[in-house]
């Protein structure tokens, strides 16, 4: 197949292109190599081309033959201000408004779009004596005293976690996340209107080589090493009892390759996980083991619209598309705690 794909040069791109190349598909690779990603006189590599997906024109030409589109193009992190939202609004909304558009015009009726657990907002919770609960913010006398767990607000009884799956309510809790739904949707309206086809993959925490290095928009696994390398204790939050999924990017690779070539109808959202969930402690002392540093420390402070657990169920993407997650994390950690990082580029979003 013909394969637009977006966000080529970035992370997570990078590792998606060699996974399509890999299985004989031809990939029509573009980025915009912004500067809050790549550094401000970094070039598109060999086989990218430099376009904008908020410039329809440049897209009616590129989109001429293409069958599929994989859109990994974004703007990333959890907003670390409310000054970030028009570059959260223009990049990553604005932009699928517009590849959609000209996806109509070229008669191209296929999309993989890369999403993000971050969608869910918190995970799911449930008591041994009161079953599921509906949890809201943790209470601050609590988090003060250490206890970092959700409560039944009804009986106070400490939940426990349970998996996410893609039925779960869709609450995001921070900027990035409120963009990265406004494209679900506007890719889930686009479908409904036009009988086109989404496939839409929420990915997990996504580790792996390539990764950028500690920026304030990095993934907890790249702020570790990065103390580590600097001869630092990683700083744990809350307990380190946070349980997550990380998913290796060769696996992310993985789930766009079987998203492009089984497709799916009308809007499909699929966790794009590992399914051996991990707490954040874990993830420390992995790294720190693996790498000869110094142990954790845990902190005990929060932030406290923090997210306490979020864990996927794999389940539909193993059914629908055939993706298993091949990465143990820990031993993927271990590996990356010595793999080749990106160096950091900017220092916050992009202001247009």
């Amino acid at each position: 197949m013909r394969i637009l794909l977006t966000g080529a040069a970035g992370f997570i791109g990078t590792h998606v292109h060699s996974a399509l190349a890999a299985a004989g598909h031809e990939v029509i690779a573009v980025d915009l190599m912004l500067a809050a990603a790549h550094g401000t006189a970094a070039q598109p590599p060999d086989g990218v081309c430099h376009a904008d997906v908020r410039d329809g024109a440049a897209l009616d030409l590129l989109l001429r033959g293409i069958d599929v589109v994989c859109h990994q193009a974004a703007v990333v992190g959890a907003g670390v201000s409310a000054q970030d939202a028009p570059a959260f609004a223009s990049h990553n909304d604005y932009g699928t408004a517009v590849l959609l558009a000209a996806m109509d015009r070229a008669g191209c009726g296929r999309l993989v779009l890369a999403s993000s657990m971050v969608v869910y907002g918190e995970g799911c919770y449930r008591g041994a004596r009161c079953g599921p609960v509906d949890v809201g913010s943790r209470r601050r006398v609590d988090l003060d005293a250490g206890m970092f767990e959700h409560r039944d607000p009804v009986t106070g009884e400490i939940l426990g976690w349970s998996t996410v799956d893609e039925n779960a309510a869709l609450r995001p809790r921070s900027l990035y996340a409120a963009s990265k739904l406004a494209q679900e949707n506007y890719a889930a309206a686009w479908a409904a209107v036009t009988g086109a086809s989404v496939t839409a993959l929420r990915y997990h925490n996504v580790y792996g080589d390539g990764m950028p290095r500690d920026t304030p928009y990095s993934g907890v696994a790249a702020i570790f090493r990065s103390a580590l390398e600097a001869g630092q204790a990683p700083q744990v939050f809350e307990d380190g009892g946070q349980a997550r999924d990380f998913v290796h990017v060769t696996d992310i690779a993985a789930a766009n390759l079987a998203a492009v070539e089984r497709p799916q109808p009308g809007f499909v959202a699929f966790n794009v996980s590992s399914g051996r969930p991990i707490t954040i402690g874990e993830v420390a002392t992995v790294l720190a083991r693996a790498c000869g540093g110094p142990a954790p420390v845990v902190t005990g402070r929060y932030r406290a619209g923090d997210v306490r657990h979020i864990v996927a169920d794999p389940a539909r993407a193993r059914r629908a598309l055939g993706f298993v997650a091949q990465v143990d994390p820990m031993e993927g950690l271990a590996r990356f705690a010595t793999a080749p990082l990106r160096p950091a580029a900017g220092v916050g979003a992009p202001t247009v």
